[in-house]
């Protein structure tokens, strides 16, 4: 009889550490990461500002225009045509608006583009100018013994 209690009892313990086993496994392959892809959608929304391109939940590409923080609603530019949408329509951001450059790197990287852009554009019209130089000496050779031919 008493055997029998304790087999009863180990039977319910086992169950009920199944039952837990259970519960561990759906909450690290189901919930945990549901709950990390949320966080993850939370920082995405409150990084959105002016100039990022977004898909919405609709797959509307668009840029955004303006945010409304009050009415939850952003305002997306889609070629021309601007639709005001829910913030949680906003599925995911496709390009980040670009940063604000500093003057004094934007002018080095004018300068930079200037002096490497030179020297290729100083070539070619050299080449093409003598191209046409010799085409239209050419053209008068042809012309002068078409002359010479009829006189």
């Amino acid at each position: 009889m008493l055997s029998n209690l304790v087999v009863a009892a180990a039977s319910q313990y086992s169950t009920l550490i199944i039952l837990v086993v259970f519960l561990a496994l759906m909450y690290f392959l189901m919930l945990r990461p549901q709950q990390k892809q949320q966080k993850k959608h939370r920082d995405m929304m409150s990084e959105l500002k002016k100039g990022d391109h977004v898909i919405t939940i609709g797959r509307l590409h668009g840029v955004i225009d303006e945010i409304n923080q009050a009415d939850k609603t952003v305002t997306l530019d889609c070629d021309g045509i601007y639709l005001v949408f829910d913030l949680r329509a906003i599925a995911q951001v496709t390009a980040q608006a670009p940063q604000a450059v500093t003057a004094p790197a934007a002018a080095e990287a004018a300068k930079d583009q200037d002096a490497s852009a030179k020297p290729a554009d100083d070539a070619k019209p050299a080449k093409n100018d003598d191209a046409a130089s010799a085409d239209s000496a050419k053209a008068e050779d042809t012309d002068a013994k078409a002359d010479g031919d009829a006189k």
